[in-house]
C-alpha cells in the first residue's frame, strides 16, 4: 500500500458564543475558544481530510490558544515529515512518539489537537474507527464496547437564585439525568449547594442521584476542612481538585477527614503525574480530559493506570468543547471498561453553533451511542469553521 503523507496543515482559532455563562474559581466564560487542526492527505489520498480539536487553559496546562497554535506549527508540524504510515497500526506507532512535554514545558493541549487530526485522517484512509485502537493498545480490559452501554453523562448546577437552580435541576431530572456537578470556591457557592441538595434531596437519600463539587484548586487544606461539614450534610459524594496542584502532598490528610472521594484534575496532566498521585495516596478518582491529557492515547493510558491501582475514572470535558472532542470522548467510552462519571456531549445545548453537520448531544438519561463511520465519525462543516475563525488562519504546506 502507498504510504500516507500529509500535504497541508491548517490551524484555526475559533470564537463560539455560549448559550449560558459559566463561572468557577479559576475563570468566567461566555464564549468558547477551541483550536481546530485540519490535515489534508497528499495524493493518492488527497480527497481525505482529518480534524482535531483542543481547548487550552493557562490555569490547567499552562497553555493558551496562542501557544497551542505556535506549538502546532513549530513543534509538531515539522515532525510530520517522518509521518508515512502504510497501515492504521503504523499510524498509532507514530502517534505514540508525539511528546507531551518539550523542554519541561507541558504541551498536552497542542498534542491533543494534532493527535486527533491524524487519527481522524488515518481512520478515514485505512477505514478504521477511532475505537479500533483497542487491539493495538494491548491494555488489559480495554476492549471494544468498553463501558459505553452503562455510561451516563452528567448534568450541571447553574443559577444565581434558588428558583433558577431548582428549575434547571428539575428539568435535567425530568430528562433522566442522575449525576450532577456544582462549582464551589466562588462567592455564594454555599447557598447554591444548599439549594441544589434541597432540590435533589429524595434522590440523594435513595442513592439514585449523585452530587459532586469542583473547587478548581481554590481551597487551602484549612479551607477544605472547614467546608467538609456542609459538603457532607449535602450528601456530596466527591470533591474535584479541592486543593491547588502545589498542595498535592496534603491530599492524604484531607482524605482522612472525609468520606467524599477526592478527584484529581488540574494535578493530573501526564502519565508521570498519574504515577505520582497513585504513590502519594488520597485521590480516589482521576478526571481524564482528552484535551488536557494530550489526546485519546495518553488519556486511555492514564485511565489504565487508575483502574489498575483500584481507583475510579471520570471522563471530564472543558467548557465549550465542540462535537469533535465529544466524538473522541465517545471513543474513550468504547474502550475504557469502567467510568464513574462522564461529562460533556452538550453540543448546541450550550454552543450557539457547532462545527459539525449534526451536533452530538447525549440522549435521554445521559445515554450516548457509538459513532458510525471511520475516523472520529463526525462530518465537519468547513463553512462553520471559516465563519467562526478569528485571527489569521495558520496554513502550512508539507
Amino acid at each position: 500500500m502507498i504510504a500516507l503523507r500529509v500535504r497541508n496543515l491548517h490551524v484555526y482559532r475559533l470564537e463560539i458564543p455560549l448559550r449560558l455563562r459559566f463561572e468557577h474559581a479559576a475563570a468566567t466564560r461566555g464564549t468558547s475558544d477551541p483550536v481546530i487542526v485540519r490535515v489534508t492527505a497528499a495524493a493518492p489520498y488527497a480527497h481525505h481530510v482529518g480534524f482535531g480539536e483542543t481547548l487550552a487553559r493557562p490555569y490547567v496546562t499552562g497553555e493558551s490558544a496562542d501557544t497551542v497554535i505556535e506549538d502546532v506549527t513549530t513543534v509538531f508540524a515539522p515532525r510530520l515529515s517522518a509521518f508515512a504510515p502504510r497501515s492504521f497500526a503504523e499510524t498509532l506507532d507514530f502517534l505514540e512518539t508525539l511528546p507531551t512535554q518539550i523542554g519541561g514545558r507541558v504541551v498536552t493541549a497542542a498534542r491533543a489537537a494534532v493527535e486527533l487530526a491524524l487519527l481522524d485522517l488515518c481512520g478515514r484512509v485505512f477505514r478504521r474507527r477511532a475505537a479500533d485502537i483497542a487491539g493495538w493498545l494491548g491494555l488489559p480490559g480495554f476492549v471494544p464496547l468498553g463501558c459505553i452501554a452503562q455510561a451516563r453523562y452528567s448534568g450541571i448546577v447553574l443559577g444565581r437564585t434558588r428558583a433558577a437552580v431548582s428549575a434547571m435541576l428539575r428539568a435535567q431530572r425530568l430528562y433522566g439525568l442522575r449525576d450532577f456537578k456544582l462549582k464551589v470556591g466562588t462567592p455564594g457557592w454555599e447557598e447554591r449547594l444548599t439549594w441544589a441538595a434541597g432540590t435533589l434531596r429524595h434522590g440523594l437519600a435513595r442513592g439514585s442521584v449523585t452530587l459532586r463539587v469542583d473547587a478548581n484548586g481554590a481551597w487551602s487544606l484549612e479551607q477544605a476542612l472547614r467546608a467538609l461539614p456542609l459538603l457532607e450534610r449535602a450528601r456530596v459524594c466527591a470533591i474535584e481538585q479541592p486543593l491547588s496542584e502545589s498542595a498535592d502532598d496534603d491530599l492524604p490528610e484531607l482524605a482522612r477527614h472525609t468520606t467524599c472521594a477526592l478527584i484529581a484534575d488540574e494535578s493530573l496532566l501526564t502519565q508521570d503525574d498519574a504515577d505520582r498521585l497513585i504513590r502519594g495516596g488520597g485521590v480516589r478518582v482521576f478526571n481524564v480530559r482528552i484535551a488536557k491529557n494530550g489526546g485519546l492515547l495518553p488519556a486511555l493510558r492514564i485511565a489504565r493506570r487508575a483502574l489498575a491501582a483500584g481507583l475510579d475514572v471520570q471522563l471530564g470535558c472543558l467548557v465549550g468543547e465542540t462535537s469533535i472532542l465529544t466524538a473522541a470522548g465517545i471513543a474513550f467510552l468504547e474502550l475504557c471498561p469502567r467510568v464513574r462519571f462522564v461529562e460533556g456531549a452538550f453540543g448546541t445545548r450550550f454552543l450557539r453553533r457547532d462545527v459539525v453537520r449534526r451536533s452530538i448531544r447525549f440522549g435521554w438519561a445521559g445515554r450516548i451511542r457509538p459513532r458510525p463511520g471511520f475516523g472520529l465519525g463526525v462530518e465537519v462543516d468547513q463553512a462553520a469553521i471559516d465563519s467562526l475563525a478569528v485571527d489569521r488562519v495558520r496554513s502550512l504546506s508539507l
